[in-house]
């Protein structure tokens, strides 16, 4: 039972001394133990680069592109708010300068200024607070967790601290609190932990007119007592409000590590709410199976991003879950589908209880991709193939079992005789490459086959991100070989699912099901593959 508020309650996540230290996993946390304790709890996420969205970057950029329930592209901390808070969010909770300018500049055109000089103040300040304000409350929250990202002192971050300072003024001290993560380092060969970057940081933020209330300090271990009482004392707020943030086995200990520290009860009396415990007991039984499995299970991840692990969040994380749920632990093997081609081997495949070719765009890394679901179709090896990993599975089996010489994808090989993969007709045409593909949620219809007894139901709703679809052109003489589409759109033209017969697990997906994946719910899919895996590696 959620516990309303008179009004809405804002905490503001800063960062400083550099970036990645974890603020994402701050403020999931802290708002995790705040719907604990029964509040109604939503997030926005602030992204300071002049992008409209994360959609056009590179993984290597930013990590995983996140894609929510509207089609909005967001940067991936929205989907460790969406897994934290079990929520679905939109493309309201994801404010970047590109978007705010984009606004501005619109309005400046259409005339809404009556001729002002439209500025930075208060322009586009105005423009921030109103976009945090309207995603919280249409969100009907009690608290609003808003994350800033990049670093205190960022010249793209001025407009948004200013943002910040000014949501106090106007909401009310009383009802906006700050809570300033920050780096404390282990220098030298004694150990000992040093304050002064943490020091300039907060210096910065104060310099900013902003005060934190709560201090985060990341470290390999808990803060040392002297140290957090320095820290303290140079912010200027009691000791106790100075958290120790230490190296945890998994970023589902974290939320426990806050509580024992009593974060709740400091945010609580800070926004004036009433206090309450939160109950985390479901939350501590999936930590502790999250991380403490029976049998291991090896699944190949298959991408051309491998070395930045963020480039597949959504992924890595599906499989723990699923893995937490069947009480096993999930060892991803991490394969640069590129070296595979220029190996000419899937050596690197070898001893692995399943395989995961996940989404992507382009020729670098396909032909490696395709070599690994035709390994995984002849070997009989547990293969789950997502978007692109649907869309090559499909032409390596045109290919190789129908026949046809030269099969391929239009966006690969616009010359291929035989295109089993083709571009949607809605996107023939389309020169802008930020949020023109088929995104978001779209219903699809199952038939009978593996994907409908593991979702349980006949309709479902999946997260979309494709340009290009299967050629329906093929569509009889691939199901005549053995390889079924038990997926599809509600027009029944778009294939959505494929399932080979006669094999343990041979299942791919045009949608993302790791998008929807939860820690109490992981992606059916995934569960397919990881719970496939355990019985290939039993044999």
């Amino acid at each position: 039972m959620y516990t309303s508020v008179e009004l809405m309650k804002y905490i503001i996540v800063t960062g400083g001394v550099l970036s990645g230290l974890g603020k994402g996993i701050t403020s999931s946390s802290a708002g995790l133990l705040l719907q604990c304790a029964g509040y109604k709890v939503t997030a926005v996420k602030m992204d300071p680069y002049l992008n409209v969205d994360a959609g056009t970057m590179n993984p290597y950029e930013h990590g995983e592109v996140f894609v929510m329930k509207d089609g909005a592209e967001v940067d991936l901390d929205l989907g460790n708010y969406e897994r934290f808070l079990h929520c679905n969010l939109t493309s309201e909770h994801n404010i970047t300068t590109g978007k705010v300018y984009k606004k501005v500049i619109e309005k400046e055109r259409h005339g809404d200024y009556l001729g002002q000089t439209v500025q930075i103040i208060p322009h586009v300040v105005r423009e921030i607070v109103d976009g945090m304000r309207k995603a919280a409350e249409d969100s009907k929250a009690d608290i609003c967790m808003v994350e800033f990202g990049g670093t205190v002192g960022d010249i793209e971050s001025m407009p948004f601290m200013e943002a910040g300072r000014l949501l106090s003024r106007e909401e009310g001290k009383e009802n906006v609190m700050y809570i300033h993560t920050t780096l404390v380092p282990v220098v030298g060969s004694v150990g000992e932990q040093k304050t002064k970057p943490t020091q300039h940081s907060i210096k910065e933020l104060q310099g900013l007119g902003i005060r934190p209330d709560i201090i985060v300090g990341r470290s390999n271990d808990m803060l040392d007592e002297d140290i957090a009482a320095k820290i303290a004392f140079f912010a200027d707020i009691p000791r106790e409000a100075v958290i120790s943030a230490p190296d945890a086995q998994s970023i589902y200990d974290v939320p426990l590590m806050f509580l024992e520290q009593g974060l709740h009860e400091l945010i609580e009396k800070r926004l004036g709410l009433k206090t309450k415990k939160p109950d985390v007991t479901k939350w501590k039984d999936f930590a502790k199976r999250v991380s403490n499995g029976g049998d291991e299970v090896e699944i190949a991840l298959i991408g051309k991003y491998t070395a930045l692990k963020d480039s597949y969040i959504s992924h890595k994380e599906s499989l723990r879950y699923a893995g937490a749920v069947l009480g096993c632990r999930v060892k991803i093997r991490w394969i640069e589908a590129p070296d595979l081609e220029d190996s000419g081997t899937i050596k690197e495949l070898e001893g692995v209880n399943g395989v995961l070719v996940p989404g992507g765009f382009g020729n670098r890394g396909a032909e490696g991709k395709i070599m690994s679901a035709k390994w995984a179709r002849e070997q009989n090896i547990p293969y789950l193939g997502v978007c692109f990993g649907f869309q090559l599975a499909t032409i390596e089996f045109a290919r190789n079992v129908l026949g046809l010489k030269g099969a391929n994808s239009a966006e690969l090989d616009p010359k291929s005789p035989h295109p089993v993969v083709n571009i949607l007709p809605e996107q023939e045409g389309v020169d802008d490459m930020g949020a023109t593909m088929r995104l978001g949620d779209h219903d699809v219809n199952l038939s009978k086959g593996k994907a409908r007894s593991l979702y349980g139901k006949d309709t479902i709703s999946e997260r979309h991100r494709h340009r290009y679809e299967i050629n329906p052109e093929y569509i009889d003489r691939i199901e005549a070989k053995g390889l079924k589409y038990t997926g599809r759109d509600l027009s029944g033209r778009r294939m959505e699912i494929l399932e080979l017969e006669k094999h343990p697990y041979f299942v791919a997906s045009q949608f993302h099901p790791e998008f929807k994946s939860r820690p109490d719910e992981p992606s059916p899919l995934h569960l397919g593959l990881v719970k496939a895996a355990l019985t290939h590696k039993k044999g």
